[in-house]
């Protein structure tokens, strides 16, 4: 069976309204796994910053070198601002970029409704 890539980080407080990024990342052909591997071992840096409340990738069925990463924060600064003006952001390019084909746009949403809540 295949190890998850979900990184619930289930003791973290998620604030009522996040702000959600998402990113399709698409990746140079043949390198899923290496990328995958990759993937686990930068997702501790995202996890240890100030501000994050939870991550997720996600494969594409459809074309296998297609992936949608999907991070919560507390606010837009905590990404923009914390996350990539750390040193640590470094670390994770160096692990991810070079997989990157083309480089990704990132997008940040907020929710208006929330659907499906108890």
């Amino acid at each position: 069976m295949r190890e998850s890539l979900h990184d619930s980080y289930e003791n973290r407080e998620v604030p009522a309204s996040p702000i959600l990024e998402a990113v399709m990342l698409q990746i140079r052909p043949g390198t899923a796994n290496a990328f995958e591997a990759a993937f686990r071992q930068a997702s501790p840096i995202i996890a240890s910053m100030k501000g994050y409340c939870g991550h997720d990738l996600h494969r594409c069925l459809e074309t296998p070198e297609k992936y949608l990463l999907l991070v919560r924060w507390e606010t837009l600064e905590d990404h923009t601002v914390g996350f990539r003006g750390s040193p640590d952001y470094q670390t994770w390019k160096q692990l991810l970029h070079p997989f990157y084909d083309p480089f990704p746009v990132v997008e940040h949403f907020e929710v208006l409704t929330p659907f499906g809540a108890s």
